[in-house]
């Protein structure tokens, strides 16, 4: 392929529309049908699903594309969706322009990878190139309550909320609200932009602007606030909803055995001290470093199994027993930071079943992990009181009932106040209902 073509081919391919080689009266003013980012008014498209088996050479090989140029194709698409990664079930769409002999041709086949994502793989004369991109989609605005029966994530699916809402607001409360301990009657109260693809279908969620959550009759408050450099979330009285400790090192289990000095216990059928809290939860799920620290055990530790031992600041150690595995990179003596990946559930050592025997201590005494206090992390500056007090006010008031478009906040990172309301500063007001465009780049190559 000439120099000149490469170089139009890029450019074009890395716009928003990938109009190369389409055939197109200049003159001609109508809208475009734009599909994947390409303008697909003068081809025949043809969609299907990749069936058990199919390789790229065999689904492209029905379009004309010779086995040679798969393989290049196969080299050039490795770093932006390698050729293995298709998979039975997922739809496809082709480009297929006819030349004056009415010849067809394949210039674009597309490949949905999820319900987000697409990969375009294109064949303009003898070039090939791939570009990965994300379909548009709206911002819907949405409130939703909900009392709870069994759990936070039966709640979400009883109401048929999407499920990721669960997720993200775990992240949210993951330091205030004890998920282990939650009764029939809590109760939440959320506010989220739900994202959807061709304004029908859920694609997930995006910014929580607000929760509350009530617990054995308690109001625990969720306020984003854009502070430090990043929009964290901060009780209504304006004090971190971050601690020094994450509630729980996992998600999604049940207690199955709690802090005791008399215990019975299920395998040697004796009474024995029991100092620490015990999570039943699948072999493989993930188990998290409760706060910052270094590792100052990691091996074998009898009945406890693969164990991890981690010491952190104000002279606290936690345990963590019965790893099925540690997590790569850890070992005695690294730092880890809360949240980090340290290893896996599982059933070593003198265990009847899969689960993580979470163990903290104090000045070497061991202390019940449900029971400790917990300090919040820096709270709001006073330099920042008045713009937090005055989101704080809006989100509250549209957690706790109904308000018009033009009070609610929208953005967070550039918020100024202006005599006695608050704006953002350099923008435009944002609406309810936003379109917007994944912030991912799209990944472009040609050979």
């Amino acid at each position: 392929m000439k120099s000149s073509n490469i170089l139009l081919c890029t450019l074009l391919w890395t716009g928003i529309a990938c109009t190369s080689c389409t055939p197109k009266n200049e003159a001609d003013d109508a809208p475009q049908n734009i599909v994947y980012g390409i303008v697909a008014d003068d081809y025949r498209l043809e969609t299907g699903e990749v069936a058990e088996g199919e390789t790229m050479s065999k689904l492209l090989g029905t379009f004309g594309i010779t086995p040679a140029t798969v393989d290049r194709l196969d080299r050039a698409s490795k770093a932006i969706f390698p050729l293995r990664s298709i998979r039975p079930g997922h739809k496809y769409t082709a480009f297929i322009h006819e030349d004056s002999l009415h010849t067809p041709h394949l210039d674009h086949w597309v490949y949905e990878a999820s319900m987000t994502e697409y990969v375009v793989f294109s064949f303009i004369d003898d070039s090939i190139a791939i570009r990965r991109d994300t379909k548009p989609y709206t911002l819907r605005r949405t409130k939703k309550s909900a009392v709870i029966n069994s759990s936070l994530w039966g709640a979400i699916m009883e109401q048929n909320l999407p499920y990721a809402l669960a997720a993200e607001m775990e992240d949210v409360y993951q330091w205030t609200i004890d998920f282990f301990g939650i009764q029939k009657g809590d109760s939440f109260t959320v506010i989220y932009d739900e994202r959807f693809i061709d304004d029908t279908v859920s694609v997930g969620i995006g910014r929580i602007w607000g929760a509350r959550f009530t617990q054995n009759g308690k109001d625990y408050y969720a306020i984003p606030f854009h502070q430090g450099g990043k929009v964290r979330y901060w009780e209504a009285d304006g004090r971190s909803l971050r601690k020094q400790l994450l509630k729980a090192p996992l998600k999604y289990t049940r207690i199955s055995s709690r802090f005791s000095y008399a215990r019975k216990h299920p395998i040697y059928k004796v009474y024995r001290p029991h100092t620490g809290v015990d999570y039943a939860a699948p072999k493989g799920t993930p188990v998290r470093a409760v706060a910052d620290g270094t590792v100052i055990f990691k091996g074998w530790g009898g009945g406890g199994g693969n164990t991890l031992k981690i010491k952190h600041a104000g002279n606290l150690q936690t345990g963590y027993l019965h790893l099925s595995r540690y997590a790569k990179g850890i070992a005695t003596g690294k730092r880890v930071v809360q949240g980090q990946l340290i290893g896996y559930v599982g059933s070593t050592g003198a265990s009847t079943g899969p689960h993580l025997d979470f163990r903290i201590w104090k000045n070497g005494k061991p202390i019940d992990p449900l029971k400790i206090p917990q300090e919040p992390a820096e709270p709001i500056a006073k330099a920042h009181r008045a713009e937090f007090d005055f989101v704080r006010d809006r989100i509250m008031a549209e957690l706790n009932g109904d308000v018009a478009d033009d009070m609610r906040i929208t953005r967070l990172d550039s918020l100024e106040l202006i005599g006695f309301g608050a704006v953002p500063a350099g923008s435009e007001t944002t609406t309810q209902t936003e379109t917007a465009k994944s912030t991912k780049k799209a990944e472009t190559t040609t050979r």
